[in-house]
């Protein structure tokens, strides 16, 4: 299946990730869902993305309207969704109760990978390089000048090919320091699609790989990780992931397993677990000097304390960080 190959490739075309997967689970059963998702390599195919990218832009701008205060301040996040599907989002003032958690992933992990952008800037890193953005704004309301920072967007082309369309009808200007990077990875590497498009490999970068590890092979992750291993020192990459089921509780293993059959039996399944300890330990192997596991204690002590809606992360996924 073309969206399969691509993911096992280093990135996910689809590009929503664990999350957003869910949000189609839950909007979908039976013979519908499997019909929809089932459509989705077809979509590629024909040069349409998956409705994954769709789905995890729709939960940030959920986050924009539902939760107060707001872990990620994305002002951009309804318009590039679409007015039929920004719509859809107004119109239910209330949310899903089901997704409230997986909303709140969504817009924490970007507020975080966020947040360490900015320390990367202060040390002098120039070079930001989003590893399938999907509909991700954050090129389009970047607090630095280009002189400053450069931001590389790395997305399958049809997937790229679409957010033109989006962002053209949204009436967003698309920045002089925003490079698109379209990659087909039955055709070439990360490495030389960044080196066309003008990435400067000898000098430090902070990558961001958020919503795909999950569907990877391990080796795929790790190569994605040697390459960031491999910059200049000061690089950096923030990555999310899920915990093995010897982790997590009786519960969370029962809704794991039932969630893990439904996104298998539509040709997505995931595919790596990592464990906190052993990763950390494989990143330190890798060359990186700097780990960072944030847990979803961790979590709600940084981002989700003494908030009043009650607004807080699972306890299934993980943010990491880990630097040169």
């Amino acid at each position: 299946m073309f969206r399969r190959r691509f993911l096992q490739c280093m990135l996910a075309s689809g590009l929503g990730g664990t999350l957003a997967n869910l949000t189609t689970v839950f909007a979908q059963s039976g013979t519908q869902e499997a019909a929809a998702s089932r459509a989705l390599p077809t979509r590629m195919d024909e040069g349409r993305p998956s409705i994954t990218a769709q789905s995890t832009a729709t939960l940030r701008a959920a986050h924009q309207i539902l939760d107060q205060p707001r872990i990620l301040d994305d002002p951009l996040a309804l318009r590039i969704i679409g007015t039929q599907a920004e719509s859809a989002v107004r119109a239910n003032p209330q949310g899903d109760a089901r997704l409230a958690t997986l909303r709140a992933f969504v817009a924490l992990r970007s507020r975080y990978a966020e947040d360490e952008l900015a320390r990367a800037v202060q040390r002098g890193v120039r070079q930001y390089v989003i590893l399938g953005a999907g509909l991700d704004t954050f090129a389009y309301r970047s607090p630095y000048p280009g002189s400053r920072l450069r931001v590389f967007e790395v997305d399958h082309p049809a997937t790229q090919s679409w957010k033109h369309t989006r962002l053209q009808e949204a009436g967003i200007a698309i920045p002089e320091s925003l490079t698109f990077v379209p990659i087909d990875f039955e055709k070439q590497t990360l490495a030389d699609g960044l080196r066309r498009a003008g990435f400067k490999a000898d000098e430090p970068a902070f990558f961001s790989l958020l919503g795909v590890v999950i569907y990877l092979t391990k080796d795929a992750v790790m190569e994605t990780l040697k390459f960031v291993a491999s910059l200049p020192s000061g690089s950096g990459i923030v990555f999310d992931y899920a915990l093995p089921l010897s982790a997590l509780s009786e519960s969370q293993r029962a809704t794991r397993e039932v969630l893990a059959r439904r996104v298998a039996a539509i040709g997505e399944p995931w595919i790596t677990y990592f464990d906190p300890p052993s990763l950390a330990s494989e990143l330190r192997q890798l060359g990186f000097k700097h780990v960072e596991d944030v847990g979803p204690g961790e979590a709600h002590d940084r981002y989700f304390k003494d908030r009043q809606d009650g607004l807080r992360v699972g306890g299934v996924a993980h943010l990491m960080k880990a630097g040169l």
